[in-house]
């Protein structure tokens, strides 16, 4: 297969300059997740008073030491309820990720009780479903580690209430699709929360520290009158020989999740592939991959460079090379996986939506995953592309990514603007992951082409009504423009709206595309026995 001879200057101002803009976004994020880790951290005191984990030890207590952990949508909620970039704490309230666990990959989500005492967060719920739609499309065992004071009645929103319901209809839908669902129980899962353990098909509980009921003591008393205690209302030993909801008792949180441990291992889904994939590395350092993308998303970029630095020995089988110019088709290796790769030099044109269409058809032909490394401005516009069929061969790109049913994955890397978004495969298209980088800018459009559209629209309808123009009404509304389009484009806005699977950093794209990759290969190997309704209790 030929190797790409890659163009990019390392030894250039501009490449140094890329490269110091991405490490400050690195930093960046890194200090947003340490940020929240911190927050929860504050809680040790009182954790160790109690006798229990903070919920980061949980999880790193219940993973095989020295396997790889994909964190998942670390910047959830970022910016949502608190405004203050300098103050919002990202996360949702919930640690997920897929890890192993006694050999056997699980998707694991483990409620972040040290921050608010795990009460529900801005996109929490979105997060937590999130985590089970991809456990159900990898055919993963579904692993939550339980602790929460439930709904933060303070900021009560219906639509949290209404919507939240989705999380026990997935976790049904993992139970009757043959995937283990084990709850973990270390602290309260009260009201709606309940149902979190009551739709596993096995539980845990921790002796003297786990409760599960629908109406705990003050509601219960506010509700009814009775007066009754945690424990006689649901803690672990009722709830063990009285309700039957729980299978076992653990006598603390490590015992809780050595049982849990063990009963994975007896499960039997210990995988046999490669827990670290890798394959013939690149030939060409990850650390350059710094300096490719710079602030400017405008800016062309070779992506030729970007995959001969991610691609198994930088070999690469370019596809209709000499048509369709702009757009990039071929297929590569990544980690010993054989993909198809779609990705851009500008924008999206008839002649390459027709090329994209004919690889994304032949992909799936032959069953090769899809990786859509999204830079592109959007789909040309003009009289001469609307001529030559623009919206049609765009419409045949949309149909074929749409009903392709191979393995789809997105790196936004650079610009997704306007409906490129979707002609790349972005979260409105469903693929199998979606990642960002810190550089990664999305909008209908670039900023200060939203403030100038607006500013057109407002002068032809003055002159259509015989208005004279009001200047600085007109260059207030395109800063007031310019200012929500910069604030909502940026990828960390983006990860906490939930747009995405998590913010990376460029040199570990390799290494995450070759782990989501062997999910997905995992998934399409593994046989399940499903029925026609869950795990149900006697």
């Amino acid at each position: 297969m030929p190797r790409i001879e890659s163009q990019l200057d390392t030894g250039s101002a501009s490449f140094a300059e890329n490269r110091a803009y991405q490490l400050g976004l690195i930093a960046q994020l890194r200090a947003l997740e340490a940020r929240t880790a911190g927050r929860s951290a504050q809680s040790k005191p009182l954790f160790d008073k109690r006798g229990q984990l903070l919920p980061r030890e949980r999880v790193a207590r219940l993973l095989d030491p020295g396997t790889p952990f994909l964190e998942l949508s670390s910047l959830a909620g970022y910016l949502q309820d608190q405004p203050d970039p300098d103050a919002s704490i990202a996360g949702g309230g919930f640690i997920a990720g897929v890890g192993v666990v006694s050999g056997t990959r699980v998707l694991l989500v483990a409620d972040d009780a040290g921050i608010e005492a795990g009460a529900l967060q801005a996109k929490g719920l979105e997060k937590l479903q999130r985590a089970q739609e991809i456990a159900l499309q990898n055919r993963l065992p579904f692993v939550h580690l339980v602790e929460s004071a439930g709904a933060n009645l303070l900021k009560y929103r219906v639509e949290q209430f209404v919507l939240g319901g989705s999380g026990f209809w997935w976790l049904a839908r993992l139970s009757a699709a043959g995937l283990p669902v084990i709850s973990v129980v270390h602290g309260a899962s009260t009201a709606g929360g309940a149902y979190m353990t009551g739709l596993a098909d096995y539980v845990v509980m921790v002796k003297k520290r786990a409760r599960a009921f629908l109406a705990g003591p003050p509601l219960l008393k506010a509700a009814t009158g009775e007066i009754a205690n945690d424990e006689d209302l649901g803690g672990a030993e009722m709830h063990a020989g009285v309700s039957g909801l729980a299978e076992y008792v653990a006598e603390d949180d490590a015992h809780a999740l050595a049982i849990c441990r063990e009963l994975i291992a007896s499960l039997g889904w210990a995988g046999k592939g490669d827990l670290w994939p890798d394959g013939p590395a690149p030939q060409h350092s990850a650390e350059e991959l710094l300096g490719l993308m710079g602030p400017d998303a405008k800016k062309p970029v070779d992506m030729h460079d970007l995959i001969a630095r991610l691609v198994d020995q930088s070999e690469f089988l370019d596809f209709k090379p000499d048509y369709g110019l702009a757009t990039i088709c071929g297929h590569a290796g990544i980690a010993g996986h054989r993909v198809g790769i779609i990705t851009n030099n500008g924008p999206l044109d008839p002649a390459g939506s027709t090329k994209i269409t004919h690889f994304i058809q032949a992909a799936e032909q032959s069953g090769l995953p899809l990786i859509y490394l999204q830079n592109t401005t959007g789909f040309i516009v003009g009289t001469e592309a609307e001529r030559a069929g623009m919206i049609k061969h765009g419409a045949k790109q949309i149909q074929a990514l749409s009903n392709a049913t191979v393995p789809q994955i997105t790196v936004m890397c650079g610009a997704s603007f306007g409906a490129g978004n979707y002609g790349m495969c972005g979260r409105g298209f469903h693929p199998r992951f979606v990642f960002s980088w810190p550089n990664a800018r999305t909008a209908v459009m670039g900023p200060q082409q939203a403030a100038d559209t607006m500013e057109i629209v407002m002068r032809e309808g003055a002159a259509r009504k015989g208005l004279a123009v009001d200047e600085a009404q007109i260059a207030g509304l395109k800063q007031q423009i310019i200012t929500t389009f910069e604030r909502q484009m940026s990828a960390f806005y983006t990860s906490g709206q939930l747009l995405d699977d998590g913010v990376i950093d460029p040199r570990d794209t390799r290494r995450v595309l070759a782990l989501a990759l062997q999910l997905c290969a995992e998934a399409r190997e593994r046989e399940l026995r499903p029925m026609q309704f869950g795990v149900a209790r006697p």
